[in-house]
């Protein structure tokens, strides 16, 4: 195990990560605007990715970076797939060189257009 790429592994170094990822008991995930692919096995992510977008335009979340890895792509190809048939999904792009370059997307939400913007007050139209 590469402890100066996983630094947090280094706290757990009893912990069976074999066993752990057989589990198939549901996971909760926060939803705060960053998906970690790596702990998920392929045919999960299929269901996750469309649901965690849908969750993140619930909570005003706009802005997704979804982290699917480098390796050989296909789980970068499977990823946009996924993106480009969503109806959510205004665009996408992989993230900036400096900051995962191929192995992160950065995925931007069209938000509701019933939902204010966020900050943005609701006024009711003068009376006359």
């Amino acid at each position: 195990m590469r402890y100066d790429l996983y630094p947090e592994m280094r706290l757990l170094p009893t912990l069976n990560w074999s066993i752990l990822m057989a589990m198939d008991e549901p996971v909760e995930l926060p939803i705060d605007g960053v998906l970690d692919l790596h702990t998920f096995r392929p045919k999960e992510v299929k269901d996750l990715v469309p649901d965690y977008l849908e969750e993140c335009l619930k909570r005003g979340i706009y802005q997704v970076r979804i982290i699917h890895g480098k390796g050989i792509g296909a789980m970068r190809e499977t990823v946009h797939k996924l993106l480009t048939g969503n109806p959510a999904v205004k665009s996408f792009t992989l993230d900036h060189p400096q900051y995962g370059g191929w192995g992160a997307t950065i995925v931007y939400l069209d938000p509701p257009r019933s939902a204010p913007l966020p900050g943005a007050e609701i006024r009711e139209p003068p009376k006359s």
